[in-house]
């Protein structure tokens, strides 16, 4: 049995709801599925809550819940979120999940020539859950999480001997073993990798973890950090014969985490590694970062429920580049959404439709549709902007051809040949959509099952 192509999400914590920032990641790997699976690939996708971090103890205490009552109420919206987005994951992976708990236990014995137990003294910040050394920071703070005071954390832990991978790990990302997309990531590893790798804590003492998340083995006083538990959902969450992960999908702040931790993790265990990693910039909104403080903090399902989520996943793909910071402006979305989709695309198929509906023209569609070989090649190296931007160029050029031909002043039979090109066009416009706007992409290729009838707003008017 053939290995299906494996995918994977970042898991967020889910110390609160759902922003816009989350739908990016999680469109992008269901664009990724999505395309494979037209091509002929099984796939398996998988994204989950990471639940054992000490950001969601603090976020239960205030809310006055329990830890599992918390993190279980945010981990649904979560859900909710890929449902409302159109994606479609296969795998949603709890980290306080028993299953999990097993086998991230099994991992650190695995790993456990490689463990160490002493004293520490260092700067913790919560946000990024991990100690930094003070050359790490800028003006004393963490890059990731600027104005948060870091803690000085002095306690006994468990340390993992990533040291002792430093030279291994060069040699994995010099020679694409893991392949980072895009380039510019990767030259960031190394060039963080020629500096020497401090062994790094992985346990935290029950008092500061306040007794959540999972026990060390063999160690009841101490928790498993965060970071090695929640690597190991990749792991945990699927069958052995489907590791190791094809793509790992994730943000740049978590590179780290992922292209040295994860790999040193794997090769002290004597397990596969992943194949590749694949990593997006952040969001800012309005040109601002986003923050509860700002009060620029964006609901996705706000967004969904006014646009729909083909609007808000073509706004993800194209307008966003997938290795870029990138702008989310709720103008620029209502912009994209009259200009691109209710007037070149959805224009186009209402003219299109009304005509063959006039004429009574049944379209006998025989023709096997195919990606284009320009967009497998774009696909390559997960470049979504210029394949939209690609087939958009071929909506402007087909209502081109239609504004040139006019067939509003032609007779039925003079225009009976162009109608059936174009809808051939269109028919291979639409089959190659499918990853990016599957909704309407499925709506416009119903159109030539049976006779043609004019369809109905694919963009109304927003309220």
């Amino acid at each position: 049995m053939n290995k299906p192509f494996y995918i994977t999400a970042a898991i967020p914590y889910v110390n609160a709801s759902p922003h816009i920032g989350h739908a990016l990641e999680f469109v992008q790997v269901d664009v990724i599925a999505r395309f494979y699976k037209i091509i002929g690939k099984k796939v398996i996708t998988l994204t989950g809550s990471d639940e054992n971090a000490l950001k969601n103890v603090q976020a239960a205490e205030k809310n006055n819940l329990s830890v599992k009552e918390y993190v279980d109420k945010n981990a649904l919206l979560f859900k909710k979120l890929l449902e409302k987005l159109n994606t479609h994951f296969d795998i949603f992976q709890k980290s306080t999940d028993k299953k999990h708990f097993q086998s991230s236990q099994e991992l650190w014995l695995r790993c456990k020539n490689d463990i160490y137990k002493k004293n520490y003294q260092g700067l913790y910040c919560l946000g990024c859950e991990a100690f930094y050394t003070e050359d790490e920071l800028i003006n004393n703070e963490c890059s990731e999480h600027p104005g948060k005071k870091l803690e000085i954390i002095n306690e006994e832990n468990y340390f993992f001997k990533l040291s002792k991978y430093q030279k291994k790990i060069i040699e994995i990302i010099s020679n694409n073993i893991i392949k980072i997309y895009p380039e510019k990531r990767k030259n960031e590893v190394l060039s963080f990798l020629k500096k020497p790798l401090e062994d790094i804590s992985i346990s935290r003492s029950n008092k500061r973890a306040k007794n959540w998340g999972i026990p060390v083995p063999g160690d009841s006083t101490q928790r498993i950090y965060v970071w090695f538990d929640a690597l190991n959902v990749y792991r945990s969450g699927v069958n052995e014969n489907i590791w190791p992960a094809d793509i790992h999908v994730i943000g740049k702040g978590i590179t780290r985490f992922h292209a040295i931790y994860w790999p040193a993790f794997l090769l002290s265990a004597n397990l596969p590694l992943p194949k590749s990693i694949f990593v997006h910039g952040y969001f800012t909104v309005n040109g601002q970062k986003m923050s509860k403080t700002l009060g620029n903090v964006i609901d996705p399902f706000e967004v969904i429920e006014k646009y729909g989520s083909d609007a808000l996943r073509y706004y993800l793909l194209r307008e966003i580049s997938p290795f870029e910071d990138g702008d989310f402006s709720l103008k620029r979305l209502d912009e994209i959404y009259k200009s691109d989709l209710a007037n070149e695309l959805g224009n186009l198929v209402s003219r299109l439709t009304n005509l063959a509906e006039k004429d009574e023209l049944i379209i006998k569609n025989n023709n096997k549709q195919k990606i284009d070989d320009k967009i497998i090649k774009l696909f390559d190296n997960f470049e979504f902007n210029l394949v939209l931007e690609y087939l958009w160029k071929k909506i402007k050029n087909l209502n081109k051809l239609i504004d040139d031909f006019a067939p509003w002043k032609k007779t039925k039979n003079e225009r009976k040949d162009f109608l059936i090109k174009s809808f051939d066009v269109l028919n291979n416009i639409a089959f190659n959509l499918q990853p990016f706007i599957p909704q309407t992409a499925e709506k416009i290729l119903s159109i030539t099952k049976n006779k043609i009838k004019k369809i109905t707003p694919l963009f109304p008017k927003t309220k």
